[in-house]
């Protein structure tokens, strides 16, 4: 993600800066746009995480009950969700052996220490990848605050200017 500049100078800023105050601040304008882009992409992003923790977290919990009840004869009934508020009592017999859907309609069976090792991996991934995801969040804010300023303070000279233009050209002195 690119820097935004702060302009300490605007006088030397323009100088620098080939074409009027509406051709950068049209430039300055299409990052802006493109910060935010970039922030409303990693919002989903944040938000797709958010859910993801709590998922492997139940099925951390799952297996491990599972392992707790992997040596009993007695079957575990529970209810799962089957879609959106709909669950479904089920009746799992003891087993050392779990189903994980690993996505893209692909579903694995693991025994149970692989599947807690995998989730516990894929946890540690998703706090890693949120916490990234959450410092870039933060420096895009800053970027386009950055830019916010930088285009009001660009538009104020243009404005300061052409004031400054038409008083002289009425003849009165600025």
């Amino acid at each position: 993600i690119p820097e935004a500049q702060f302009v300490e100078d605007v006088d030397a800023f323009m100088a620098k800066e080939s074409g009027g105050a509406k051709d950068v601040i049209k430039r300055l304008d299409e990052w802006l746009s493109k910060y935010r882009f970039m922030e409303s992409h990693l919002h989903a992003t944040r938000t797709k995480l958010k859910h993801q923790v709590p998922d492997i977290k139940n099925c951390l919990d799952i297996i491990a009950e599972m392992k707790v009840r992997q040596d009993s004869t007695e079957d575990l009934e529970t209810r799962y969700m089957l879609s959106d508020q709909v669950y479904v009592k089920a009746t799992i017999p003891p087993s050392n052996k779990v189903c994980l859907w690993l996505g893209a309609n692909v579903m694995l069976e693991y025994d149970l220490e692989s599947a807690e090792a995998l989730l516990n991996k894929n946890l540690g991934n998703a706090h890693t990848k949120l916490t990234q995801v959450l410092s870039d969040l933060d420096y895009l804010r800053t970027q386009c605050t950055t830019t916010e300023v930088t285009i009001a303070r660009v538009y104020n000279w243009d404005v300061r200017k052409r004031r400054a233009e038409a008083v002289n050209a009425g003849g009165v002195k600025a």
